[in-house]
This record gives structure tokens, C-alpha cells and sequence, in this order.
């Protein structure tokens, strides 16, 4: 069987191997990038409903989910928003800020996948697209992957396969499986940024799938506010997103939906407006629909003048902590990301190589950190790749 020899192996080309490949690529490295998917940068091409959000500029390591929190600090302090930023803006790409530090194409996605497969040299780096890798071994300190009538050797193999999140798009645990043949631990991969479900018999809105409102959600420590979207099974939209990175079956979410209003609201709308009703004022703040079922829940339909000010307070206090026990998730299929992954305490956090497999290297979704939802996990994926790069980098120079 045919043998090519490289620096390195990238395998994945999504937004973490493609950034790897690129890097090293640019230092001289012998790069080989495969992937199974028949086009790079697939998840990059859907994200931000095809305008990708491409990094967030409050990324930091506070804002990524690990049982590892720490871990993430030193390939983000060394690969910044503002890095990927003066990439995108050397390539004339036009940019915006929508909210909360998310930046977005103005154009489409393609422009930061042609961007980023620019960026890798062609003389260095070898693009092997549509490939399955057959098997994968190492021996006399070089890791050999075999392909169909091919086999690639290299002293650094680079795990950039991502997740199972969103399988329809080839997504799979194949990175788990290369994990745990070398020894490495897992952290349970679990979906993220996920629609949670809501039991039929315990549906406050049955009725209101497709309503939204701005809301603050709470689970926890773990506070967002933002939009929420009722849907059929329960509940999605930025703030339900966000709480589900932190979620765990059995636990109680809370809404308020009085958020950014100050304390005694209903003593005060009944002061003035002691005729109105409970779902009249409320629909001033939300959809009229949502206003009339919180009403009809809290029994409070009768005018506002005609109730005591402690059960006003009491109605207050329901809607600034509006418990609700979602039974799961959507699962990998409407999972933005996957949480948890391979153990960082496994790995490096200069370099992502395994401590304990010399040239071995784990990177983007298929490590266990997981960022908000707005562009934190594409900053991650840019610098969990840039920091394998340089360390593969380190070691020609080494060679």
C-alpha cells in the first residue's frame, strides 16, 4: 500500500482544522487535511442563518462551559477576537455587530470558508475532501492513517472532528472513538445550545407555539437575557439556548418575564389603572396572547383595583420566577453544539496535544469546551487551532 509522508495529519475540516491546517501550513509544515464531507467548513456555511457569526469580542474563558474552566484561557488569550477580526478585514470581507458582541458577514458564510481556504498554502498542504479514514495506528512514535488504497504517515495526527451535534450534516463521535483507542478520557458528551421539551401535562402554552418574548432564564448560577420562543415541544429562542448549555434532567428553569422592570410593577399599574386588567397590562410589555394565558395561570382575570396588594405581590413574584421542568432536550439533532468531549485535563491547554500520547492533538468541538451561544464556539475553534499549529510548529523546529 502507497505511504505519503507529513508533518502532520489534520484530521476534520471544519472551522478548527481548517484554521490548523492553514497555520502550520503557513510555518512549512507537510500538512495533510481530510475529511469525510465532500466540502469544507459545512457547519460554518449554515451558522448565523448563512451569514456566520464568525467570533463574539467578549469571548473569554468565562463565557465557555468545562469541567476543566480554566483550561480554555491560554489558547483564547493567544488567539483573539480581534486576530480573526484583522484576518476577515485583510480579505475585505464586510462585517457588523448585531448584539451582545456577535459578528456577522454581511454577505454570506462562503466568504469566511473561501476566506480560511485561502489562507492554506497549497504547496504545504494536501486537501483530501470526501475521504474515510479506514483505520488509524501509531507505531515507532508515528501515527499512520489508512485510506482507501492509501496510507498517510505522520508524527502528529490532529483531531479536529467535531461532535455528533447535527447529524443530518455527517456529524459523529468519531473523534470520541480515536479518544478512547488512545487512552484519553471522556467528559459525557451531552447536546448544548438546545431546544428543551416541556411535558404536554406540565405546558403553560399549549396554545402559544410561535410567540416570543424577551425574558431573562435562570438555571442556577447561569442567568441570559434575551428572547424565548414557545414551540411545540417547549421551549427554544437565544435565553433557552443559553440555558441548556447548563441544564441537567430534573432541574427547574426560571423565566422572568418582568425583567428590566423595577420591583412593585402591579401595585403601581393598579394605582393607576385600577380598571385594567392583568392581561391588558401585561400584553404592554409581551404578545397579547402570552399576556392573556400568565393571566388565566395566576387566576387573575377579574380587574386589577379588585385584588389586595399582597396578591399582587404574590402574581409579581410568579412572573419574575416562573418556574418550568423541561423532561429533555431535542437532542443531537437541534443541538447547535455538543458539551463535554474529550477530557481537557487530558490535554494540554498551550499546545491541546494529549499529555500522555506524544503528538496527538484534540481540538474545536471535540474538546470539552463549549462557548456561548454567538460566535464563542467559532472563537474556539479559531484558537484551539491556532494553538495545535504552533506547537506542531515548535516541533519541526525542534526536529
Amino acid at each position: 500500500m502507497k505511504e505519503k509522508h507529513y508533518d502532520a495529519i489534520v484530521l476534520g475540516a471544519g472551522g478548527a482544522g481548517l484554521m490548523c491546517a492553514a497555520v502550520a501550513g503557513q510555518f512549512g509544515a507537510r500538512i495533510l487535511l481530510v475529511d469525510h464531507a465532500d466540502k469544507p467548513g459545512k457547519k460554518i456555511l449554515i451558522s448565523g442563518g448563512g451569514r456566520c457569526n464568525f467570533t463574539n469580542v467578549e469571548a473569554r474563558a468565562e463565557t465557555y462551559l468545562s469541567d476543566n474552566p480554566h483550561f480554555a484561557r491560554s489558547a483564547l488569550s493567544r488567539y483573539r477576537p480581534d486576530d480573526f477580526i484583522a484576518l476577515v478585514d485583510r480579505y475585505e470581507i464586510a462585517w457588523h455587530e448585531k448584539t451582545l458582541g456577535q459578528l456577522f458577514c454581511d454577505g454570506s458564510a462562503r466568504q469566511i470558508v473561501d476566506m480560511l481556504m485561502t489562507e492554506i498554502p497549497r504547496d504545504r498542504v494536501d486537501v483530501s475532501l470526501g475521504t474515510t479514514v479506514r483505520e488509524i495506528a501509531r507505531r515507532d512514535d508515528r501515527y499512520r492513517v489508512q485510506f482507501d488504497g492509501e496510507t498517510a504517515v505522520a508524527p502528529a495526527l490532529v483531531v479536529a472532528t467535531g461532535g455528533p451535534s447535527i447529524p443530518k450534516m455527517g456529524a459523529t463521535g468519531f473523534a470520541y472513538d480515536i479518544a478512547r483507542q488512545f487512552g484519553l478520557r471522556l467528559v459525557t458528551p451531552r447536546p448544548a445550545l438546545v431546544p428543551l421539551t416541556v411535558p404536554h401535562e406540565r405546558r403553560l402554552f399549549d396554545t402559544l407555539a410561535g410567540v416570543a418574548a424577551h425574558v431573562t432564564a435562570r438555571c442556577g448560577a447561569a442567568v441570559f437575557e434575551e428572547a424565548c420562543l414557545v414551540t411545540h415541544r417547549g421551549l427554544s429562542g437565544p435565553a433557552i439556548l443559553q440555558v441548556s448549555s447548563y441544564w441537567q434532567p430534573g432541574e427547574a428553569i426560571s423565566l422572568n418575564f418582568l425583567s428590566g422592570h423595577a420591583a412593585g410593577q402591579l401595585r403601581s399599574a393598579k394605582a393607576s389603572q385600577p380598571k385594567a386588567r392583568l392581561a391588558t397590562w401585561l400584553a404592554t410589555l409581551m404578545p397579547e396572547r402570552l399576556a392573556k394565558a400568565l393571566s388565566q395561570n395566576l387566576e387573575m382575570t377579574a380587574p386589577l383595583g379588585t385584588f389586595r396588594d399582597r396578591d399582587l405581590d404574590v402574581a409579581e413574584a410568579r412572573l419574575r420566577d416562573w418556574q418550568i421542568r423541561p423532561d429533555g432536550t431535542e437532542g443531537f439533532a437541534k443541538a447547535e453544539v455538543t458539551a463535554g468531549g474529550v477530557n481537557t485535563r487530558d490535554l494540554s491547554s498551550r499546545t491541546m496535544m494529549a499529555a500522555s500520547v506524544p503528538g496527538l492533538y484534540v481540538i474545536g468541538e471535540a474538546v470539552d469546551v463549549t462557548g456561548w451561544l454567538g460566535g464563542y464556539n467559532f472563537q474556539w475553534a479559531w484558537a484551539s487551532g491556532f494553538a495545535a499549529a504552533r506547537a506542531i510548529e515548535e516541533q519541526l523546529g525542534k526536529a
